[in-house]
């Protein structure tokens, strides 16, 4: 069973959190925060896996700072970072300090559940709503995990002209508008390719994109 905080300064966005996650096998809320200072001094008493961490949280310092030093005095606990901000320069930041994971408040439930079932594998995850960065590529690519080397010839020339904008985080709206195709259509696409390329998330979709030369920085 992994053992989550929620740091988040909104009672009621603990308290929905506390729901979905309650809700997962395997995984129980055990702890809240409202500052980063909190958080940090809860995770000093033990027993903490997980840190689902917002980044806004006044007043104090916040949850970047918070992040950089749990990661330094505690390096075992997982980070996910929930915020509202998709802006380039936070998920740098986020993963330069130590996150594995990304997710935006705006996205679906199931960005959650997907992002803390990826990051107790050892995999990093970041919301399929943020576009990557070349210095995001160059840490989630430095842990030295395995990409599928076997090729990508099964994929459908379609298939082909979906996954390098997947990979680069446009979104399914922005990635049918490009190619003139439905959203619909876009999903069975990106489900096609996770499968024939036997891929659990973007981010093993990305080493694979880079890899192969697919997409550039």
């Amino acid at each position: 069973m992994y053992n989550v905080l929620i740091a988040d300064d909104h009672a009621v966005v603990r308290s929905g959190l506390k729901f979905l996650i309650d809700q997962l096998p395997d995984y129980q809320v055990v702890a809240e925060a409202a500052t980063g200072n909190d958080t940090f001094i809860r995770v000093g008493h033990g027993d903490i896996d997980i840190v689902v961490m917002d980044l806004s949280m006044p007043p104090g310092e916040n949850g970047l700072l918070t992040t950089k030093r749990i990661q330094a005095q505690y390096p075992e606990i997982l980070i996910l970072i929930l915020s509202m901000h998709g802006e380039e320069a936070y998920v740098d930041k986020s993963i330069e300090y130590g996150a594995v994971g990304y997710v935006l408040k705006s996205s679906p439930d199931s960005e959650i559940t997907n992002a803390l079932k990826t990051i107790v594998t050892g995999k990093h995850y970041v919301d399929e709503n943020v576009i990557l960065l070349k210095s995001n590529i160059k840490e989630i690519t430095s842990d030295g995990s395995n990409t599928n080397l076997w090729g990508h010839n099964a994929l459908s020339k379609r298939e082909r002209e979906v996954m390098p904008l997947v990979a680069i985080g446009y979104s399914n709206k922005e990635v049918a508008a490009k190619l003139n195709i439905s959203t619909k259509t876009v999903e069975a696409h990106k489900a096609s390719i996770m499968r024939k390329l036997d891929l659990e998330s973007r981010v093993d979709l990305v080493r694979y994109a880079i890899h192969h030369k697919m997409i550039e920085f």
